[in-house]
This record gives structure tokens, C-alpha cells and sequence, in this order.
């Protein structure tokens, strides 16, 4: 029986999935997999049942990685899950951006009152005018899950698109539209577009990328959106090119008392993913990642350790190995094997960063004493018996 915990409420159509071999329980000291949304984790204590945590959406700020990497805690992540519901934004915070319809929203409130406001309506309305995004040109920085999406919906919406991603995948690749233009160098995402969206992760690199000389770059009727992290722009510096009229908009999903009320900024609170269809994808996928990995063993979308796969275990037996990204564990591990008599019939190590993981497929099954003496050598940081 496999015991979860959720530190946040998860969507019932993931939770579903599981099978009745998986037990919900209060505590998460009892738990070997954890599900969770946006409860910090940092200053929480990883019980030592804990083998993995799958994180329902894509960012991963509120977990301790590193920590979870050196107690042999698996982090999944579900990119992609919660895509289309911030692309989706993404728009919207174009058109609020160049119509000023929140303007013009907040104006009928003022004058919901007045018996003549349609009549008057009429006289206020070329204060809010504003322009159409057809033809406008859109750079997308980062051209993952969700910037392949805003690219090539922005391409059916009659704009110029321009993409700025050197890191992209060849999935990626594959789904971009080919009327996305590749841009080598962002320098030109920055002086060319009319609108800029980033969707990048928040990395040491990436903090604060766009920074006040990247905003000095910009058009002066140029829009900022940023629906990925409130740390990949520095906002001292964008307020400020706002006030100065430097730039025209910064559309942000993620409210601070920097920009909240201030002069241009547009703000909205934290709703890219807040779709009932995003919560269940995310919820789905990140049940799926545990099942998976706690009966095959296999790995998928994780964030500190490696993706590895090997499907169902049909063999007599299979080990997972979570250790140290150092040379001559490979060979540890089979000499540990073979003095026991065990056959190796088929195996797998990958290494990310710092840390590896190794599956193994055996013909016999592993023993308590085999399981002791891989969990002595150096490096390792947790051994797991699948089957």
C-alpha cells in the first residue's frame, strides 16, 4: 500500500487515478509521495518515508530541490498542463493593455448611476481608443510549453512574431509555427517588438533579465507582459521607465506593492493557471508522475533528478538507485550484484547536474542484504525496490 499526502486541495479527477493500492493520508509523516500547488515547503521537515513530491503546475520556487536531491526526494514538475490557460491570458493582457478596456470598465461604474450614460457613453469612448494587435509586432522569450503556444496563436491573430529561446527543445522545435521568426540575440526582441512576453524560467541567469537597460531599448509604445515570474523583470525599473513615459504598459500576473496602482502597470492576481481545465490537467499529470514512479520506478519531468524510463517491469525484479553524479558507481553496483548472484538483465543510468539515478532490471529477487550494502557505498542516496 502506497500512502500520499496533499499539502494543498488537488482536483478530484487526478486524485482518481489513483488505484486502490494508494492510501490519502493527514500527515505527510506518513506519507511517501506528497502532491502540492503553492504551500511553501522550504521550512518544512521531509519525513524519511518521503520518496517524491509532484508539484501541480510548472513552478517549483516553493520546494527546497536541493535538500529534496540529498535525501533522495524526487521533484516532478507538469509543464505544460496549465499552457493554454495562461496563453489564453497572455491575450488578454494584450487587449487590455492596447484597448484600455479596463479604463473604459471602470468609467461605466463611475457613471452607472446617470440615466443618460449611454448617450454620454458615446463622448467618453475616444478616451479609451486604443489599437489592434493585427499586424503589431510580438516578441516571445523562451519558447517552451507555453511560448510555442502564445507564438503561434499570436501568428493566426495576424501579428509578427519573433522568438527568442537558444535552449529550445526539439519538441519545441517540431510545434513552432514557421512563420516565427528565430531571433539569436534578444537585443532585437527588445528594439523591434511592440509587444514583449517572457516565458522563461526564474533561474539565476533569468532574474531580473529584463532590466533597465533592456527597457531603455524598447519603443515607446512598447508592452510588457510577463505571466511567468515576477523576478524576471526588474520592476524599480520598469515603474520608472512608466512614469517617465519611456514605455507604455507592464502587464503583470503577480501583484506587489511595487506595482499594484502604479502609473502603466496593469496587474491581476496570479490567474494564468487559475482554470478549472488547468487544475484538472495539472492534478492528472502530477498523479501520473507518482503512479509511475512509485510502480515502475521511472522518472518523467522532474526537476532534480533525471528523467529515466524504462516502462513496466516485466522481469523478476527492479531497483532504483538515486545517487551522486560521480564516477565508478555503475560498477559498485554490479559487483554488489553479481557476488550475490543476481543477473543484471537489463539497466539504465542517467545523470542531471549533480545527480544520477540508475535502474536496474534483475532475473532474481533482491534481498534486504543486497539492498543494505548498495546503501553503503558512497554517493548513494537512497535505493529503492520496485518489484
Amino acid at each position: 500500500m502506497f500512502q500520499y499526502h496533499c499539502l494543498n486541495p488537488i482536483a478530484s479527477v487526478g486524485l482518481d487515478l489513483f488505484s486502490d493500492a494508494y492510501e490519502k493520508v493527514e500527515d505527510m509523516k506518513d506519507a511517501q509521495a506528497v502532491l502540492v500547488r503553492s504551500a511553501a515547503m522550504h521550512d518544512l521537515e521531509m519525513p524519511k518515508s518521503l520518496q517524491c513530491i509532484a508539484r501541480a503546475g510548472a513552478g517549483v520556487n516553493n520546494i527546497p530541490l536541493e535538500k529534496c536531491a540529498e535525501q533522495g526526494i524526487v521533484v516532478f514538475n507538469t509543464p505544460g498542463a496549465n499552457a493554454n490557460g495562461v496563453k489564453e491570458l497572455v491575450f488578454a493582457g494584450m487587449l487590455y493593455a492596447s484597448r484600455d478596456i479596463v479604463g473604459g470598465i471602470e468609467w461605466c461604474l463611475q457613471n452607472q448611476s446617470d440615466e443618460n450614460i449611454a448617450k454620454n457613453a458615446e463622448k467618453q469612448k475616444k478616451n479609451f481608443a486604443g489599437t489592434e494587435i493585427s499586424g503589431k509586432k510580438i516578441g516571445v522569450i523562451g519558447l517552451g510549453a507555453i511560448g510555442v503556444l502564445v507564438a503561434n496563436a499570436a501568428v493566426h491573430m495576424g501579428m509578427e512574431v519573433y522568438g527568442f529561446d537558444p535552449y529550445i527543445s526539439v519538441n519545441a522545435a517540431w510545434n513552432l509555427s514557421r512563420s516565427v521568426k528565430h531571433i539569436s540575440n534578444v537585443e532585437d526582441i527588445y528594439k523591434e517588438c511592440d509587444f514583449i512576453t517572457i516565458h522563461v524560467p526564474l533561474l539565476d541567469s533569468t532574474k531580473k533579465m529584463i532590466d533597465a537597460k533592456a527597457i531603455s531599448l524598447m519603443k515607446p509604445n512598447a508592452i510588457v507582459l510577463n505571466f511567468a515570474r515576477d523576478l524576471l523583470v526588474d520592476e524599480e525599473a520598469m515603474v520608472d521607465a512608466l512614469a517617465q513615459d519611456k514605455i507604455k504598459r507592464y502587464v503583470s500576473d503577480f501583484p506587489n506593492p511595487t506595482t499594484v496602482g502604479a502609473k502603466g502597470c496593469i496587474v491581476t492576481p496570479h490567474l494564468g493557471a487559475s482554470t478549472a481545465e488547468s487544475e484538472d490537467n495539472c492534478a492528472i499529470m502530477a498523479v501520473r508522475e507518482i503512479r509511475d514512479f512509485m510502480e515502475n520506478g521511472n522518472i518523467v519531468h522532474s526537476v532534480n533528478f533525471p528523467d529515466c524510463n524504462m516502462g513496466a517491469c516485466t522481469g523478476a525484479g527492479r531497483i532504483g538507485i538515486l545517487h551522486r553524479n560521480v564516477k565508478g558507481m555503475i560498477g559498485q553496483y554490479t559487483t554488489i550484484l553479481g557476488d550475490a548472484n543476481i543477473n543484471v538483465s537489463d539497466m539504465t543510468n542517467k545523470g542531471k547536474g549533480d545527480y544520477a539515478y540508475a535502474l536496474i532490471d534483475v532475473d532474481s529477487p533482491v534481498t534486504e542484504e543486497v539492498v543494505a550494502k548498495l546503501q553503503q557505498i558512497e554517493g548513494v542516496l537512497r535505493v529503492r525496490v520496485i518489484k
